[in-house]
């Protein structure tokens, strides 16, 4: 008789115990897929491109997520901004934005060469302009308005330089990427560039990155050294998912540090790696970006 209860007793524990993980897995499978956005290094990525992402993410950390290959910064700020998408690779700008428009948590940042970076103005070493006191008059080139180190950085520069874009250069243009700044000054169709270096001297830049010598430029300018950017998650679904977030933020570090999954995920980031982050560190960018605002200068 007692064996018959104990049967009795196991069988319907196991049953309880079946039921309970049954309602996690509905009630975890009814979930909104978490979706995270990002710039693929190639521009915008294929349909099959991002899937690959997301397959690669589920199979290395156990979480099903989308992904989503942005247009630009500005486009993932909106998506962030409006619950579209729960997490994002954002640049540092495009982050220091987002958290006025709504609440976000800095979770990772990417590393190239360090987890810090500079932004630097660039001419041929072959022509007269060689310090911050020549680019008047002359053609000069930035990456976007979005971008930290080939824009924001430059601009609050020029600002204490009294310089306005509008009246006091011969040309002024937006390549759209860093390389193809790069390819502008290379032809001669500007005289100076504002372009990323990871190193003041600019012996590892969007120059070098390109196919050109470090002997080929003069570092006009060389800014202070900016955060790395930020992989940030939106306020409402950290409230809502806080081991969830986590347990894709660790994920993802222990991906980026596999030898097989490890260079997948820096290829389709096209980054080095990824490492952890605090909003804090980019205090900087927000200093810059308030100064730049106070001027009406933001983009």
């Amino acid at each position: 008789m007692v064996g018959v209860k104990s049967f009795l007793c196991n069988r319907f524990c196991l049953l309880a115990s079946m039921a309970i993980f049954f309602v996690g897995a509905t009630v975890f499978a009814g979930q909104t897929v978490p979706i995270i956005g990002y710039l693929a290094p190639e521009g915008v990525a294929p349909l099959a491109k991002t899937e690959e992402l997301g397959a690669l993410i589920e199979k290395h950390t156990g979480i099903k997520v989308k992904t989503y290959s942005a247009v630009s910064n500005a486009d993932l700020v909106q998506k962030m901004a409006t619950g579209k998408i729960d997490f994002a690779f954002l640049s540092s700008l495009a982050f220091v934005e987002l958290e006025q428009k709504t609440a976000v948590k800095v979770l990772l940042k990417k590393v190239w060469e360090q987890g810090y970076y500079y932004s630097v103005l660039l001419s041929k070493k072959s022509s007269n302009l060689k310090r911050v006191e020549d680019l008047k008059g002359k053609r000069i080139a930035f990456v976007d308005e979005k971008s930290a180190s080939g824009f924001l950085y430059p601009q609050a520069l020029l600002g204490d330089l009294g310089l306005n874009l509008k009246t006091d250069f011969k040309s002024v243009i937006y390549s759209g990427s860093h390389e193809k700044s790069a390819e502008l000054l290379r032809k001669g169709d500007v005289d100076v560039i504002a372009v990323f270096a990871n190193d003041k001297g600019a012996r590892d830049s969007a120059w070098t990155h390109t196919g050109g010598k470090a002997t080929e430029t003069r570092v006009v300018w060389a800014s202070a050294a900016i955060p790395n950017d930020p992989f940030c998650v939106r306020g409402e679904f950290y409230e809502k998912n806080p081991k969830a977030t986590h347990d894709l933020m660790f994920g993802l570090v222990e991906m980026n540090e596999d030898s097989v999954a490890g260079p997948e995920l820096k290829r389709s980031l096209g980054v080095h790696g990824l490492m952890l982050a605090t909003a804090q560190q980019y205090e900087p960018v927000r200093k810059i970006f308030k100064l730049l605002k106070s001027k009406g200068e933001t983009p």
